[in-house]
């Protein structure tokens, strides 16, 4: 994760709160700068959150872990 922040530029604590839900709409500015030191692109990201939840019958939230983005 220091990692992954280091290289985006945003601090391990920003990374964090996103990744655990603390920050529900983080800014596009810094979405786009940690898809990028994934090597995700934004079309990536944008489908990933986009697709219907996996598990019949689990009511979601719509939103999905940082670690789905980059499998």
């Amino acid at each position: 994760m220091l990692d992954i922040a280091l290289d985006a530029h945003v601090s391990p604590e920003t990374l964090r709160k996103i990744e655990s839900g603390r920050v529900a709409t983080p800014a596009f500015p810094t979405i786009a700068v940690i898809a990028d030191a994934l090597g995700l692109s934004l079309d990536v990201v944008w489908a990933e959150i986009n697709r219907p939840e996996r598990g019949a019958g689990r009511a979601g939230s719509g939103h999905h872990a940082p670690e789905q983005l980059a499998s």
